[in-house]
């Protein structure tokens, strides 16, 4: 394998790894927020459009060059060729397989670099919606805390004006008035209410696009884990039949 072909594969690997790293079940999304703002982070993230358009540009020039290889030993062997060099074919056909393997190299480490890329942005997208979730809540628990402390205030004052039996209408318009503040104050819980519950509703938007994207990633394993195999037998199979010709 030449050096741009173990410089790509050894970048499929470590997308792979990145992958499987993002979708550990006990690293949870705020904590990879925090990750993602450290400082480290932050002085690479500057240039990070920049290396990641470097990145595919490369990817796609080793990409177009396998497909190119692969079309050029896809050609048939002319029969004056075999006739004057009887292992050409051998050669020929293991060209052939080199190319292909290359081909698949290069595709798999296209594919992983842009899931890489929607996996970050996933994840960072829920963490920020679970940190809006939370701050929803805390905002209409307070708002609850603070109109059950008003209707306590607003039932102890009409009990004392009951025991004192006093009609005064600079009282009757405070009691308008705390009765508007309590309506204003249920208003707004039920306002945050509704805040979190299309917060929540988000939130398991984001979970089920983020499992989506968990089987989508499984089935990619599973055919690159297929076309493995299927390379391996091929080498195989093509390592007896250039032993037979020996």
């Amino acid at each position: 394998m030449t050096l741009q072909w173990t410089f790509v594969a050894t970048c499929l690997y470590i997308e792979v790894f990145i992958i499987l790293l993002l979708m550990m079940p006990f690293i949870s999304p705020p904590r990879w927020q925090t990750i993602f703002r450290s400082r480290i982070v932050s002085s690479v993230k500057s240039y990070a459009n920049l290396y990641f358009n470097i990145f595919i540009f490369v990817l796609l020039l080793l990409f177009f060059e396998s497909i190119r290889e692969v079309r050029k030993y896809s050609e048939p062997m002319s029969l004056e060729d075999l006739k004057h060099h009887p292992e050409a074919e051998t050669m020929y056909h293991m060209k052939l397989f080199r190319a292909q393997r290359n081909l698949y190299i290069a595709g798999f480490a296209l594919l992983l670099w842009f899931l890489i890329r929607r996996l970050v942005l996933l994840i960072a997208n829920e963490a920020s919606l679970m940190a809006e979730s939370v701050a929803a809540r805390r905002q209409a628990e307070s708002a609850t805390e603070a109109a059950r402390k008003m209707l306590d205030e607003k039932d102890n004052t009409q009990n004392l004006k009951k025991e004192e039996k006093k009609e005064v209408s600079g009282d009757e318009a405070a009691s308008m008035k705390e009765d508007m503040d309590v309506i204003k104050a249920r208003e707004q819980v039920e306002q945050m209410k509704e805040e979190l519950y299309h917060a929540r509703i988000e939130v398991e938007t984001i979970k089920k696009q983020a499992e989506s994207v968990n089987r989508e990633y499984d089935r990619l394993l599973e055919e690159h884990r297929q076309l493995q195999e299927k390379m391996t037998q091929k080498d195989g199979a093509g390592d007896v039949e250039s032993k037979k010709d020996n």
